[in-house]
């Protein structure tokens, strides 16, 4: 309190400023207001939850806090595999204009690239995500033993085509012929 200054209130009183909030009282009070008011300001005040207390004596449960959802997992970035990915493929779309232009047969494309993350189909060898590999596994398990392969059937299906193909192959060269 030495080094407080104290200020007049209504010239009757002196009032000297609290460390802790600012407010300013008389000398006798500050002496009992001090321990109190520094109690209080290092406790961390709960907020307060007025559903809470709007419910109290009444019939109706209170509703308990939402479950928080999880983070999802950060995935570790792979921005280099994409950039050399599209690197590959502007060489081979110039390698191709390069040789259209020349007239020379077209390069071979370039191979698939493989994503990590993705998980492979063990029934038909394609790949996807964590979550649509699950749903889409259990449905190509279902498929494949719905399946049944009859050699019989599949050549009769082959020799079928072939033949719709030559028909067809036909009809349009009666066409042109025209």
């Amino acid at each position: 309190m030495a080094g407080a200054q104290p200020f007049l209130a209504d010239g009757n009183q002196e009032l000297f400023p609290c460390e802790v909030c600012g407010r300013r009282f008389a000398a006798d009070v500050l002496e009992r207001h001090g321990p109190i008011c520094r109690k209080l300001f290092n406790k961390k005040r709960k907020p307060f939850n007025s559903l809470k207390q709007r419910l109290r004596g009444t019939d109706i449960p209170t509703v308990g806090k939402a479950p928080q959802s999880k983070p999802q997992p950060v995935r570790k970035s792979n921005w280099r595999q994409h950039h050399e990915d599209f690197i590959n493929a502007i060489q081979s779309a110039k390698q191709c204009t390069l040789a259209i232009k020349e007239g020379r047969p077209l390069p071979p494309p370039p191979p698939p690239t493989v994503n990590p993350d993705y998980i492979q189909c063990p029934y038909c060898k394609r790949r996807f995500n964590e979550t649509a590999a699950s749903r889409h596994i259990n449905f190509c398990k279902d498929q494949e033993s719905r399946r049944v392969f009859d050699p019989a059937q599949t050549a009769a299906r082959l020799a079928s085509r072939a033949q719709n193909e030559v028909v067809i192959g036909n009809t349009e060269e009666k066409l042109l012929a025209f």
